[in-house]
């Protein structure tokens, strides 16, 4: 497999032509499936693990009901596992950082949209400088996991289809159009907004995402993405 691959344009880019950069979180900006941490240290993660990889590769096509299925099991796990899934298992994707930074450094605004959880995207998006965030926000009862999201004024539940809303949503907000925007993800719930995008990486990506991005980085960091880009 190719370190990177690129189809579907010619390179160079101009930097400068865009004005919005959209980034999936779970195994794109970091290394891990926020999920199927808080499923492993409860305990329960093999089976959350497969619903998730499954829904990742496309092979389970309603990403909605794949997630109830996973926080179902998830139901009675303590809120104290999600603080220490973030400090000890939560670490960002190589090149994340410096990605981030220099695309906001070059006058792009930066959009955080993931099918995780706000615990999570918070601290992610205060890390790397979001401009805009859209995730799923948990519910809490007791100081547990009911197995179940909280409704928010937009909806309930961040699948592929709201972060492609999310992302032309926010190009609206900023006078571009989605030609001027990049997007970036791994699973098979980043194709919405990846194909309304003027440009489609893939990170170490699903097979089905790979073949459709214009750009897949199969191995090294995100800041391979720069050079790329002047």
């Amino acid at each position: 497999m190719q370190d990177l691959v690129i189809q579907g344009f010619t390179p160079p880019l101009r930097l400068a032509d865009f004005r919005l950069a959209a980034f999936d979180m779970d195994s794109t900006l970091i290394s891990i499936e926020c999920i199927d941490e808080i499923a492993a240290v409860a305990g329960r993660g093999a089976e959350v693990a497969a619903i998730t990889e499954a829904a990742m590769r496309g092979e389970i096509s309603d990403f909605k009901d794949s997630l109830r299925r996973r926080l179902a099991l998830l139901q009675g796990v303590p809120a104290s596992v999600l603080e220490h899934v973030l400090r000890e298992r939560l670490q960002f994707n190589p090149g994340a950082r410096e990605l981030c930074a220099a695309l906001k450094a070059a006058g792009l605004k930066l959009l955080l949209v993931s099918g995780g959880f706000t615990y999570f995207t918070s601290y992610v998006a205060e890390q790397l400088g979001m401009d805009f965030v859209r995730s799923n926000e948990l519910e809490l009862a007791d100081g547990r996991l009911t197995g179940g999201l909280v409704m928010q004024a937009w909806g309930e539940i961040c699948d592929g289809e709201e972060k492609r809303r999310m992302l032309l949503q926010c190009c609206a907000e900023l006078g571009c159009q989605p030609s001027q925007a990049m997007a970036v993800g791994d699973g098979a719930n980043d194709l919405p907004m990846m194909s309304v995008a003027g440009l489609s990486v893939a990170y170490h990506a699903k097979p089905k995402v790979r073949e459709q991005a214009m750009v897949a980085i199969n191995q090294g960091g995100l800041q391979s993405l720069l050079g790329l880009l002047q």
